[in-house]
């Protein structure tokens, strides 16, 4: 029987837990941004240091991201979405330490990434308009409506899945093509473009993360604007 191109071998055993890199990186990250923010945000003053100035420059680009896409005060959703944003900026910049597969480039981290905004989403819906107006909103503007709504809280899922693994997995193969064809320099440059790359897709996913929660949260009206904005 073939294996499947998508399936990682484990590294190690806990039980019956298979443990494999991707699992192993993720924690890695995670246990990096979160030292990092506790790191980052102590001893905090008045008078800010250049630590604290780049800390408050992130937050209020965040807070004016947030502002701009849902159209709404950024505090409730300041920790989600910059959370999502630098794990999934870490994730992709790991692809330059040697020998580490970026967790972004394996489809179940993206997967369980996308399946976090879609959590979000339903739950701040509710949180907003209660769940008899969630549920409602499936039927605008009309109940006719309701199958193709449904569908596209699904498509909307699989999409943000499809569209970060694809981006980051091909990066990493294209690179690995020509590293093991022309030798440690010449990849360099597209090293470098591996790192814009990783930062603009970490920007889509986060932003796209806010229009659907956006969308969720908002009145038809406010609804219509988001979903135009999206497609321009």
């Amino acid at each position: 029987m073939t294996a499947s191109p998508l399936a990682t071998a484990p590294l190690l055993h806990i039980g019956p837990l298979s443990i494999t890199e991707p699992v192993l990186v993720t924690w890695a990250i995670m246990i990096l941004v979160t030292a990092g923010a506790a790191l980052l945000s102590r001893s905090l003053s008045i008078a800010p240091t250049r630590r604290q100035t780049a800390l408050e420059l992130l937050v209020v680009t965040i807070d004016q991201q947030i502002r701009d896409t849902m159209q709404t005060g950024p505090a409730t959703y300041r920790a989600l979405i910059g959370t999502l944003f630098i794990f999934v900026l870490i994730a992709n910049w790991s692809a330059l330490v040697p020998g580490v597969t970026p967790p972004t480039a394996h489809i179940e981290t993206d997967a369980a990434l996308a399946l976090i905004v879609l959590g979000a989403t339903v739950f701040y819906a509710i949180r907003t308009r209660g769940m008899a107006g969630y549920l409602a909103a499936f039927a605008e503007p009309s109940w006719i409506m309701i199958p193709l709504n449904v569908v596209e809280q699904i498509t909307r899922t699989f999409s943000l899945v499809v569209r970060l693994f694809g981006n980051v997995m091909s990066g990493v193969f294209v690179i690995g093509i020509i590293l093991s064809l022309a030798g440690l320099l010449v990849p360099i440059p597209l090293m470098a473009l591996d790192l814009l790359t990783g930062a603009v897709q970490a920007y889509i996913f986060s932003v796209l993360a806010m229009v659907f929660i956006g969308a969720a949260i908002s009145d038809t009206h406010q609804q219509a604007s988001i979903k135009k904005g999206e497609i321009s």
